[in-house]
């Protein structure tokens, strides 16, 4: 079926001043015009889909025509619709109308706006849920708009706008029933091995983020309403730790909901209802979690560790609280690191000691389980504090060790005595064998303590002359003395050079700059010898 009759060809000869063409040639183009019509709109149709559009523009024809190497037809553009009217006169005949403009009104008219250079830019649309508000976003305002609200609006420019609401969190069927069956474990079954799969789960796997939310909100709702079950407490303890663990979570915006359930776990007056709960270790397993969560995200958030050891040490000064809370806080502190505890604990440690002694004693504390639980206090005290003057003490110089026995090899076995030893009794010389009557008698395993060198030379020739008198002039028995008082001055010498090093080591505790010899002191007036073994060195007994 023709689209492109003769008449029309005949009103557009006659548009562009042609009168006298005859129907015979109308007849002849009409098919003619019809198949360039349909090349042309062919080619457009190309250029539309090449686009990526499902529109056809004004440009698709003049991209057309330039692949047909014709000139573009001028004064159509894309920017808007095109306003057809119908022909008079004419059923299927539309066209355009083209306003008469005078040239001084177009003269006269105020420049348009520069247009901006192409560039290509990034914002965020959403950071976590939470729409940033930057030019480029809707305001929050228009977005929360009532459903029966007109979505339509006008911007300055008078074009039409679609705001779309945002879109509710969506979980997949899997992330539901995942959600649902470790939320039951913790529940019901937290000493199950399957339980402690779904931890390893926790911890490893990468498509969990999108319960993070759900998972905090469930940790804060049992948490405070569970304080009295023990078992549940420390399963959702040991979900916060396998959440921190993996590494594919970003947990960063959720730990404002997680902190107060862990705190709340390591400073609560009571946790469980039952005496046969061990409250302790939930508490220090909490305190080591509250320790790795300013580790790792202490950078990222400045005030966390300065706000979680504020509120500990008002838990640990305040006299109105159990002594279990005394406990949490003592173990939160000590769990931060041993400048936490020289800086916020140690300044504090001995009027607490005073309060906390008539709780200790038998005679003024008769309930058991107060008795139990401050000696329990006075353990976490002792504990974080001979961890911090271990800490304090370790970076000084290795303190030399003890003198060694002396020891001297013969061809029958090696002999070996101590410098406190006493000597042998004349009826335990007659009891023991020939050979080690002989060897006993001529005191070869001879230590000598005094340090001054003519004492140690007359001592020598003592000894060597106690030698031949008893042994006799024996070649064998020559050589071994002479050996033996050789290695007596040389280990002599050996303990004046280490004595030297144990007095610059000590001096160098004793510096006001490290206050590590007051802090030493003050431990020891407080726990007694209960703070030696966090001593390394045995030559810091003499010290204190």
């Amino acid at each position: 079926m023709s689209i492109v009759g003769k008449e029309r060809i005949e009103v557009i000869a006659q548009s562009i001043g042609i009168t006298n063409l005859s129907p015979d040639v109308a007849l002849s183009l009409a098919p003619d015009v019809e198949y360039r019509l349909r090349d042309i709109m062919q080619e457009s149709i190309k250029c539309m889909r090449h686009s990526r559009r499902t529109t056809l523009t004004a440009d698709d024809v003049d991209s057309a025509l330039s692949l047909r190497n014709v000139e573009p037809i001028y004064g159509f553009a894309s920017g808007g619709p095109l306003r057809f009217k119908r022909a008079l006169g004419h059923r299927d005949l539309f066209y355009i109308e083209d306003k008469d403009l005078d040239l001084k009104d177009v003269i006269e008219a105020p420049l348009p706006k520069a247009p901006l250079d192409t560039a290509v830019t990034c914002h965020w649309l959403a950071i976590e849920g939470v729409q940033p508000a930057i030019p480029e976003n809707a305001p929050v305002d228009v977005i929360s708009v009532p459903a029966e609200a007109k979505k339509n609006e006008q911007k300055d420019d008078n074009l039409p706008v679609d705001i779309k609401l945002p879109v509710k969190h969506v979980l997949s069927r899997e992330l539901q029933l995942y959600f649902d069956k470790v939320t039951e474990l913790t529940l019901t079954q937290s000493e199950s091995v399957l339980f402690k799969e779904a931890l390893v789960s926790l911890a490893t796997d990468s498509g969990l983020h999108p319960l993070v939310p759900y998972f905090t909100c469930f940790i804060a709702d049992e948490v405070s309403h569970g304080l009295s079950n023990f078992s549940l407490l420390f399963a959702l303890m040991r979900v916060v730790k396998s959440i921190l663990q993996n590494p594919h979570i970003h947990i960063e915006p959720y730990l404002h909901q997680l902190m107060p359930s862990v705190v709340t776990c390591l400073v609560a007056k009571r946790l469980g209802s039952r005496l046969a709960d061990n409250h302790w270790e939930l508490r220090d397993f909490t305190a080591n979690l509250v320790a790795s969560i300013c580790k790792r995200f202490g950078h990222v958030y400045s005030n966390l560790q300065s706000r979680l050891t504020k509120t500990l040490v008002n838990a640990f000064l305040d006299p109105k609280k159990a002594l279990t809370q005394h406990y949490g806080a003592i173990q939160g502190l000590a769990a931060l690191g041993p400048n936490v505890v020289r800086l916020l604990l140690l300044p504090n440690v001995e009027p607490y000691i005073r309060l906390l002694e008539p709780e200790m004693l038998l005679e003024k504390q008769r309930n058991e389980v107060k008795r139990h639980e401050a000696w329990r206090v006075y353990g976490a005290l002792l504990r974080a504090a001979g961890q911090c003057i271990y800490d304090r003490l370790k970076i000084f110089p290795t303190f030399p060790s003890s003198l060694p026995h002396a020891v001297l090899k013969t061809n029958a076995r090696v002999l070996m005595s101590s410098p406190y030893k006493r000597k042998a009794s004349l009826e335990q010389l007659e009891e023991q064998p020939p050979l080690k009557k002989t060897n006993t008698d001529g005191e070869v395993g001879v230590v000598l303590t005094n340090s001054s060198p003519s004492h140690k030379q007359g001592e020598a020739g003592t000894q060597a002359s106690s030698v031949d008198s008893i042994i006799g002039s024996s070649s064998a028995s020559e050589q071994m003395k002479n050996d033996t008082i050789s290695n007596a001055v040389v280990r002599s010498n050996k303990v004046d050079t280490r004595s030297w090093k144990t007095l610059a080591a000590l001096a160098q505790v004793w510096k006001d700059e490290l206050n590590s010899g007051r802090i030493l002191v003050s431990l020891f007036e407080l726990f007694g010898e209960d703070i030696l073994p966090f001593i390394q060195a045995p030559e810091l007994y003499m010290f204190l």
